[in-house]
């Protein structure tokens, strides 16, 4: 989709990406081949993974995770 932008954050600790005005990603740890990622979103958004089924969890619960 030409609307759309992917982008590949490179992979040191502390690095941050901003999405709009109120969403940071923040690479918090590298191991290996492994990236572990903190999200600072507002608590009325809801973040899950891509692999978690949303209609599984309530909103209340989705907030939790």
């Amino acid at each position: 989709n030409c609307n759309t932008i992917f982008v590949v954050p490179g992979t040191k600790e502390r690095e941050r990406i901003k999405l709009g005005d109120s969403i940071v990603v923040t690479v918090v740890r590298v191991d290996g081949d492994r990236v572990r990622l903190g999200i600072d979103a507002p608590r009325d958004m809801i973040v899950l993974r891509e692999e978690v089924d949303p209609s599984s969890f309530t909103e209340s619960e989705a907030l939790q995770t």
